[in-house]
């Protein structure tokens, strides 16, 4: 049975559908409901041609190893994201799992769609959500055109809040190595009363029975105000942060 506050939810630094992901996914797929399959949502990268299928095919794979039935569903645009059909894959689905690419463009196709608003109710019935770089970003209050090259605010969009009064920042122990001071760039964004996480490539958080869990190689810097901690692999964090029902959109 799924804890109170949602479905579980996963958010990635980076390195999706990699093997240091595996307990993380099992463990998502033990408390979700729904058919036990995965969908597949590669839309973040939709922008970048052969990345798109990349991506798909790198989910297939790796599902496939852990013996998990997924599907890809493909949805690369706007109009996609209003269709009926492709809202139905995502219904029946114990975990939707959102790539990486650009958080901007994915925040502009699903904001206020069908899709999104399936997600939404899946997870407030039990189903998991996980979300990588991109896919992770836009689970919070923002979404930037990208993580490490066009960074500034006059790209930004609205997350789609299904974790609200959260600033999500993936590739956070490397985004230094992009650019000098970006991830306090990044940081001096997030308001006092906001919660700031930053994840590591391959490392992930997520709320499990309720709890905020670490998995992966790296930590995850949480933040709020003058306070913070850094976290690690297996440790529980206080994060007084779960799904909502209905995200607020703008």
């Amino acid at each position: 049975m799924h804890a109170r506050g949602g479905g579980p939810v996963a958010l990635l630094g980076s390195g999706e559908f990699e093997p240091w992901s595996d307990e993380l996914d099992l463990a998502l797929l033990r408390e979700a409901t729904g058919d036990g399959s995965v969908a597949i949502l590669p839309t973040a990268s939709a922008p970048e041609g052969e990345t798109y299928a990349e991506w798909a095919q790198m989910g297939l794979d790796h599902y496939a190893r852990l013996g998990i039935p997924a599907r890809v569903v493909e949805l690369k645009g706007r109009e996609d994201s209003e269709r009926g059909d492709l809202a139905r894959q995502l219904e029946r689905a114990s975990l939707t799992f959102l790539s990486g690419g650009h958080p901007s463009y994915l925040a502009r196709v699903l904001g206020g769609s069908r899709v999104w608003a399936t997600i939404a109710a899946s997870v407030e019935r039990g189903g998991g959500y996980a979300g990588c770089s991109a896919g992770a970003c836009i689970a919070g209050e923002y979404a930037p055109d990208s993580m490490t090259e066009h960074v500034w605010e006059d790209r930004w969009v609205s997350g789609l809040r299904l974790l609200p009064n959260t600033w999500i920042i993936p590739h956070f122990d490397a985004l230094d190595s992009h650019r000098p001071g970006l991830r306090d760039f990044f940081l001096s964004r997030v308001p006092p009363t906001g919660w700031a996480i930053g994840i590591d490539e391959r490392t992930a958080l997520a709320r499990l029975q309720g709890e905020w869990r670490v998995f992966g190689e790296g930590g995850v810097l949480i933040r709020r105000g003058d306070d913070s901690i850094r976290a690690s692999a297996d440790e529980i964090v206080r994060l007084d942060v779960a799904p909502v029902a209905a995200p607020v959109l703008d």
